[in-house]
């Protein structure tokens, strides 16, 4: 029988705790996850560079070589952008999300199902893959009709996004099994955290399915005769938005659980923690529509509802940069840090796992404040659509998320497994040249974008290279172009150090690197009757859900109802 953990709940005669057979299948299941996702983020990398000379100036897609791969600058984007930020995230978070409220609870889940969610989600991504790859569902990332790819890609993504509510709906069904079993009990805050995360995707999804099965499915097989695409982009970014809280939140957990036990410290509160992901499940899903400012037949009261909206969604970042700033502190001290900002120096920077997850919460500062000026009225015209967008993706997605999973995998990996990480220091420096190689990406593209260049353009091969030319942007083109040279470097890095670690032998007890939970320095307590009424408000997950729901249709019925009692029939095109 396994021995719980610290932070783990004790089983009960009605809830059978897991088995040393079923944890067995369960880290073999998230090793899956995570291998999958991070062969994924690979392929993704690899087409990363292009992406960055293409800013720079450099057209490299022009070349013999490249064009029996990649058959358009444009395929190259949609692929960079599903693998990344669809492929990558979603099988990771899956995993993640799985795993940890499973071993936080100790509760035992039906393996069964659990591989059969995975093999679903692999299924979807490689009947995607097939139209992908042969240039016959180059639509980018949003999904924006009247481009109309392959019915085969539709599908696929749908599948992908079927299994992953499997996922959320299996974790819940486990949440409410614990909830029945231990009546009174306040809910621990890592499984807090993902059933939180995972009502608030289920929620977020709806207008992704919606659109996809019952609008691009039918109409890519010639069902219909036609798509209306501004009620599809309305959709679209109904889970296009709070998509990007369903990538930031499980990096959240690590470092709101996890980072302050790596680095030598406590959560500062377990109140406050609840409180964000509360707030985050409750606002995170109408906000959309400020990204559709420019968009007609939308009235601006809706858009500038949403745009409120979107800014109440910074409270619970500000909550997590306080909390994990406390958190870091109070370790820093505990090793004898001294100072206003001289503590700093005492955080165990050796640490690659640490030092990631440090520096992808620095990039979310700027990440952060750009997502103002974006969600802005005032200032959203200025860099609507150009390439100040893709700099601030990069500094959240591409840094705050996808350097958090890296760092987690350091110590992920051999808890898993039982294999060593291989070359501590290569791992350290990959961090440090990811997190570089990315602040320079957004540093010219931010400086792009301000100056007009327009995003998701081939810009090097542009017939009026003149225009580029007046704009004087030698300086960020070449900041922009040498940022991806960076990545690729930290990319050799990080994978060098990921594939020797996964091929080495087993040399240790995979528990005997265990999952780093944090100790509370303001804890919730272990019974509802007992907590502060903070906590037994925040307790009741499912109520908030119904109120994030409500507040969806709220916001959103006025303005999708007029969309379909004038519905638009506009035929597909096909521009590659």
């Amino acid at each position: 029988m396994t021995t719980a953990l610290p932070s783990q709940s004790a089983p009960s005669a009605a809830l059978p705790g897991l088995d040393a057979a079923t944890l067995s299948s369960l880290k073999k299941l998230t090793q899956y996850y995570a291998v999958t996702a991070f062969v994924a983020l690979m392929i993704g990398v690899l087409l990363g560079p292009l992406q960055a000379l293409n800013y720079g100036g450099v057209n490299v897609y022009d070349y013999p070589l490249l064009k029996v791969l990649i058959k358009s600058y444009y395929q190259g984007l949609t692929l960079h952008g599903v693998l990344n930020a669809l492929v990558f995230t979603q099988f990771f978070i899956s995993g993640w999300m799985l795993y940890l409220p499973v071993r936080d609870l100790n509760v035992r889940p039906n393996m069964r199902f659990a591989w059969f969610t995975y093999l679903t989600m692999t299924a979807g991504l490689l009947t995607a893959a097939v139209p992908l790859l042969t240039n016959n569902a180059t639509v980018l990332y949003t999904f924006y009709p009247p481009l109309e790819g392959s019915p085969v890609f539709y599908i696929g993504a749908a599948v992908m996004v079927a299994a992953s509510l499997l996922v959320a709906g299996q974790v819940v069904w486990l949440w409410l099994a614990w909830k029945r079993a231990h009546p009174g009990r306040v809910t621990p805050v890592v499984t807090y955290m993902s059933v939180a995360t995972w009502l608030m995707w289920v929620v977020a999804a709806l207008g992704l399915v919606v659109e996809v099965v019952v609008m691009l499915i039918p109409w890519s097989l010639g069902l219909t005769r036609g798509v209306d695409p501004l009620l599809a982009r309305t959709l679209f970014w109904w889970t296009g938005h709070p998509i990007v809280y369903f990538w930031l939140l499980p990096a959240y957990i690590s470092w709101y659980a996890f980072l302050p036990r790596q680095a030598g410290g406590r959560m500062a509160s377990e109140g406050l923690t609840r409180l964000a992901f509360a707030m985050f499940l409750v606002f995170s899903v109408p906000v959309g529509l400020h990204h559709q400012y420019a968009d007609p037949n939308v009235q601006n009261s809706w858009k500038i509802i949403h745009m409120f909206l979107t800014f109440l969604v910074a409270v619970p970042s500000l909550l997590t940069a306080f909390s994990a700033a406390a958190s870091l502190e109070d370790a820093a001290r505990a090793r004898g840090g001294r100072g206003l900002i001289g503590w700093v120096r005492r955080l165990p920077w050796g640490n690659a796992s640490m030092t990631a997850q440090v520096l992808a919460m620095i990039s979310f500062i700027f990440g952060g404040a750009g997502g103002i000026v974006n969600a802005s009225m005032a200032f959203s015209p200025v860099i609507h659509n150009t390439a100040w967008i893709p700099g601030h993706f990069h500094i959240t997605v591409g840094t705050a998320t996808t350097l958090t999973f890296m760092g987690v995998m350091f110590w992920l990996v051999p808890h898993l497994t039982g294999k060593r990480l291989a070359s501590p220091r290569t791992a350290l420096a990959s961090v440090w040249w990811w997190f570089t190689g990315m602040m320079l990406f957004a540093l010219g593209m931010h400086w792009q974008g301000l100056a007009g260049v327009p995003r998701r353009a081939q810009v090097s091969a542009s017939a009026q290279q003149a225009v580029y030319d007046a704009m004087h942007l030698g300086v960020p083109k070449a900041i922009t172009a040498a940022s991806g040279i960076v990545l690729f470097v930290a990319a050799i890095l990080f994978y060098a150090v990921l594939w020797r670690t996964l091929l080495s032998r087993r040399v240790d007890d995979p528990e005997s690197t265990p999952i780093p939970t944090s100790e509370a320095i303001s804890a919730a307590g272990e019974t509802l009757a007992g907590a502060s009424p903070l906590v037994r408000r925040t307790e009741p997950l499912l109520a908030l859900t119904f109120v994030a729901l409500v507040l969806v249709i709220l916001v959103y019925g006025p303005v999708i109802a007029p969309m379909l009692a004038n519905y638009q029939f506009i035929p597909g095109q096909r521009l590659w």
